[in-house]
């Protein structure tokens, strides 16, 4: 009897120490897309609702459509809005936001005129879950046809903080060295800016600011809400063309902070890499991932913030080999994080801790560094990780959940 006992407790023992070191599970759910689909979006609404979104294409007409993520499935889509002379990119998509109030704010770009990037950010807004929207508006006033785009929208208390690469400052000065909107590459003579605005769930604007005259042509913009108050991440550029990370934080509902490095690389690039940081917070902690390649060497970086902003501890490298970046980053506690990334086609992820502990990599999918695969989207559902990327072969969307990371 005491041998059975012994071997009984040795059992248990093993069968603990293999769920404590079992490996992530990967599993891929389908989406109900129809036609062609690319540029997905993920979010986590405040109430843990997740929410993807993307475009299809059929014949001459783009669909914006999203869907919720419940019991290990998604929802049938619901088209937002749709068009014919939008402006689609790989690398500026479109995103939304929900609040647990049944509010949805989404954005979409428009064409404005004849030039290949004279293109507007379009909002709709929906007040009942998404089940109908209004008719979408321009989000900007400047009336200028010039480049508008790489919108990041969060709630924010009762209202949304919107921010967006703004080329009113470049209309009219603008050399295009990209092809059509595969191409994304080019150079102003004018400075594009970067602002940002406070909307209401009706869509009436409160606030609106130009956070920097000087920044990054074509990178994602990020923000987060911070337990200070909002915050943007973006690709800087300075007057010696070093186009690093900065950071500016929202003070007193009216002031921002002037741009200060998340780190300084010194990354100096002629043209636009379109490579644009994520952040995630919570309360006053955050973290941020973004790419760099000073000297040519490309590296995929994470920092932490204790304060909402206003320091960040050394970069974590994340990366193992050559990285063409397309960051995403969550955050799993007040300390450690989750990073996903691509290195040639995979798309890998990371968990790390502020220490500088970092887990083995997890292959997600394997892509294309095509420029049509797009940018890979990671969320948090609990403690599951949701991803949605683009298959360029199938021309469909792939999600995919991952417990025990």
């Amino acid at each position: 009897m005491k041998y059975l006992i012994i071997i009984f407790f040795c059992i248990i023992t093993a069968c603990s120490d293999a769920e404590k070191t079992s490996s992530p599970v990967l599993k891929h759910i389908p989406v109900k897309t129809a036609g062609s689909s690319a540029e997905p979006f993920l979010c986590t609404g405040p109430d843990g609702k997740v929410y993807l979104s993307w475009i299809e294409q059929k014949q001459d007409t783009n669909y914006l459509r999203f869907s919720t993520f419940n019991n290990d499935q998604w929802s049938e889509p619901q088209t937002i809005a749709s068009g014919t002379d939008w402006f689609v990119n790989w690398a500026d998509y479109p995103t939304l936001s929900a609040d647990s109030r049944g509010n949805i704010v989404a954005h979409f770009l428009a064409m404005s005129g004849e030039g290949t990037y004279s293109y507007d950010v379009y909002l709709t807004h929906s007040n009942d879950n998404g089940k109908n929207w209004n008719a979408p508006y321009i989000l900007h006033d400047d009336g200028k046809e010039a480049e508008h785009g790489f919108a990041s929208i969060m709630p924010y208390g009762e209202n949304f903080f919107i921010t967006w690469l703004d080329g009113r400052n470049a209309a009219d000065q603008t050399q295009h060295t990209g092809s059509g909107s595969e191409g994304h590459n080019m150079e102003h003579h004018g400075a594009m800016t970067i602002r940002a605005a406070v909307i209401d769930p009706a869509g009436g604007k409160l606030n609106e600011w130009e956070l920097d005259d000087r920044v990054c042509d074509c990178c994602q913009t990020t923000t987060a809400i911070t337990a200070n108050g909002p915050v943007v991440i973006y690709r800087d550029r300075s007057e010696e063309e070093i186009r690093d990370m900065s950071i500016v934080r929202l003070m007193d509902d009216s002031t921002w902070t002037a741009p200060q490095p998340v780190h300084n690389d010194g990354w100096k690039i002629a043209g636009c890499p379109v490579n644009g940081p994520r952040a995630a917070s919570l309360g006053n902690n955050m973290a941020v991932a973004w790419f760099s390649a000073p000297e040519g060497n490309a590296q995929v970086k994470i920092a932490f913030s204790q304060d909402g902003g206003a320091s960040f501890t050394d970069p974590i490298r994340i990366d193992s080999a050559k990285t063409v970046g397309r960051v995403d980053v969550v955050m799993l506690n007040e300390s450690t994080a989750v990073v996903s990334y691509m290195e040639g086609a995979d798309i890998k992820v990371v968990k790390v801790s502020q220490n500088g502990t970092k887990s083995k990599a997890v292959l997600v999918s394997s892509s294309s560094e095509a420029r049509a695969s797009g940018f890979p989207q990671m969320t948090k559902s609990g403690d599951h990780l949701i991803f949605a990327w683009t298959d360029n072969d199938k021309k469909e969307i792939k999600t995919a959940v991952l417990s025990k990371i």
